[in-house]
């Protein structure tokens, strides 16, 4: 772990029982609920010049329950309620695809960290499971675990960062990379961190992810400027078992 105080560049946040509430295979820009807090700690990150991505499992694509343009629309309405964020990237594979992107796999980390043009051990990934703090630990990244009534308790007792909640995550975040198991910064949220900067977003629109740096066929990051609303080729569309946030299965 790097020492205290050490500036954090970016926080990487799970989508689904993180930023909003987990409706399992969502397709439906209306059923988006944002978790407590939410548009607070990624306002407050991004006023301190800490740039903000996504980093979701979304298999239902690759069991044919939900389409690519179903995950496109439902994160432009976390973006709109929550954002903007800086990156996206979306794994459409099932956990027996084999695609590096799928968390606990580090690739969807490593891409966005490099989206965002920083290295991992200067992130800090955001989630509520055990494969968030895997792909972190995976990718050289930091992570915290932000437990919820669907958050294992040994997935909760193997995290080395816990939060109770949103904002006590990135309060802490403000102090530089986490230290210590349960983070409890109760301070308000003007006396953390360093000089505020505002930093701007790309749009929600969707991308390409080039081969050689994908996290994985079929990867795809909405919120790239480009927006020309297309999966990266080689998308699997077989079905495949497991659930919506990710854990293998």
């Amino acid at each position: 772990m790097s020492p205290a105080g050490h500036p954090v560049k970016a926080v990487l946040f799970d989508r689904d029982g993180t930023l909003v509430h987990d409706v399992p295979y969502n397709g439906d820009p209306d059923r988006v609920r944002p978790v407590d807090g939410a548009r607070e700690a990624v306002a407050l990150l991004r006023a301190h010049g800490i740039r903000v991505g996504v980093v979701t499992n979304q298999s239902g694509v690759a069991r044919g329950l939900i389409s690519d343009g179903d995950v496109r629309r439902v994160n432009r309405r976390i973006d709109d309620l929550i954002g903007p964020f800086d990156v996206w990237a979306v794994c459409p594979h099932g956990p027996d695809d084999g695609c590096h992107c799928r968390k606990p796999q580090p690739g969807m980390v490593l891409w966005a960290a490099g989206r965002v043009c920083t290295g991992p051990a200067d992130c800090v990934v955001v989630g509520d499971i055990g494969a968030d703090m895997e792909a972190a630990e995976r990718a050289g990244a930091h992570g915290i675990l932000v437990p919820n009534d669907r958050t294992r308790p040994e997935e909760t007792a193997a995290a080395a960062h816990v939060a109770p909640d949103l904002r006590t995550a990135v309060r802490a975040v403000l102090d530089g990379l986490p230290t210590g198991r349960v983070l409890a910064n109760e301070r308000p949220p003007e006396a953390a961190g360093g000089p505020r900067a505002t930093t701007p977003a790309d749009g929600p629109g969707a991308v390409r992810i080039p081969p050689a740096t994908a996290p994985g066929p079929g990867a795809f990051a909405p919120g790239n400027a480009r927006g020309d609303g297309s999966a990266a080729a080689g998308a699997v569309r077989t079905r495949a078992v497991g659930d919506s946030r990710g854990r293998p299965s």
